[in-house]
């Protein structure tokens, strides 16, 4: 292998953060000389929020295959046609009105409860970030329009908005997730939502067709509380996807959580088990903690006929963590609550994936 190939080679192995393609498969490598080495790199856009992790991870490739041996790294931007060439490669034959259709490899999974306040989000954000560490290409959308906190729980600076190239929006990633979300768009962080619900179901469409993830491992959806709008636009849109049902101990909240999972099945998707969050903690002395009482993710469990995935125990930590924007499995793993959430991100993998209705690849000859 020439200096020029050793090149290529190390290049083919640095992605896009928000494409998720190796930048010599986009055509951002534009040249390649070996005798003396240059490197032309093509950025997609004008101000691309990944240049200087692009650019970085290029000079450690370049680095990778000719060592300490100068060489130059010019840095650019694609014209209009070159981008253009670019969405044509990156949506393929990916279906623009459904790309998390039948068809789809993707695992899509919902995560509902039928009460507000009972660590959706946080479970959400937290499981996707479990799952992004143990290497799946993971998708969040933030489907609660009303009460959004996905931007914030990932560390995502207010102002953050998807890149733009050509047609495609790409949405931001944080701790290896691509999330999208409502409060992306809106002018001020101090803007309110207040949508009925033929808005709220053309937002979330808008989420699923318009807004370029990738070739996803699994999509997470951060739903709103209830079994209203958007449950149903769900169960309509993504007829074959699959629902995790959060609810805390309290008997109360239980008796309310199991709805979602009902209405969840009614509209086709999968149950694959109950997160209890809240629930009770070991003190230093050994002494059990239950503020909240025990017991409701079991019965929740028990009545849908599903599995207790994970009881969240009670923790400071993971409070502070989602208002320091990173996720507890990420920055205290050996957390109890951590712990707990990690396991219940790899029973979800761990589970079979339903095949009913989805075409294989297959052929008879």
């Amino acid at each position: 292998m020439n200096r020029r190939e050793a090149i290529h080679a190390e290049l083919s192995r640095v992605n896009d953060p928000e494409l998720r393609r190796p930048l010599t498969d986009l055509g951002m490598i534009a040249k390649i000389d070996d005798d003396p080495v240059q490197v032309e790199l093509l950025l997609t856009i004008v101000g691309c929020p990944a240049a200087k992790q692009i650019e970085s991870e290029v000079r450690a490739a370049i680095k990778r295959a000719i060592g300490d041996e100068h060489y130059t790294l010019t840095v650019g931007v694609m014209t209009s046609e070159q981008r253009s060439e670019l969405v044509q490669k990156v949506r393929g034959s990916r279906p623009a009105h459904n790309p998390f259709g039948p068809d789809s490899l993707t695992r899509v999974i919902a995560v509902t409860s039928g009460k507000g306040g009972v660590g959706k989000s946080t479970v959400t954000v937290n499981l996707a970030a479990a799952m992004a560490a143990e290497g799946l290409a993971v998708g969040v959308v933030d489907a609660d329009v009303y009460g959004f906190s996905v931007p914030g729980l990932l560390g995502l600076a207010p102002g953050t908005q998807p890149t733009r190239v050509g047609e495609l929006m790409l949405p931001p990633v944080a701790h290896g997730v691509s999330a999208i979300s409502i409060g992306m768009f809106l002018a001020s962080p101090d803007d309110v939502v207040a949508w009925r619900g033929p808005m709220l179901h053309r937002t979330l469409q808008q989420f699923l067709t318009d807004v370029h993830f990738g070739d996803l491992d699994v999509l997470l959806l951060d739903l709103p509380p209830g079994t209203g709008d958007i449950a149903i636009s769900l169960g309509q849109l993504l007829p074959g996807s699959e629902a995790v049902v959060v609810t805390t101990p309290q008997q109360a909240a239980a008796d309310v959580a199991w709805r979602s999972g009902s209405v969840a099945r009614k509209t086709g998707q999968k149950l694959l088990g109950v997160i209890e969050t809240l629930s009770p903690a070991i003190g230093a002395d050994g002494s059990e903690f239950a503020l909240f009482g025990s017991g409701g993710g079991a019965a929740v469990a028990e009545r849908l006929g599903v599995e207790l995935l994970a009881q969240v125990p009670i923790s400071g930590m993971l409070r502070e963590c989602g208002d320091a924007g990173t996720p507890l499995v990420i920055a205290h793993p050996d957390d109890p609550a951590a712990l707990a959430l990690r396991d219940a991100a790899k029973r979800l993998m761990q589970q079979p994936r339903g095949l009913s209705g989805r075409s294989l690849p297959l052929s008879v000859s």
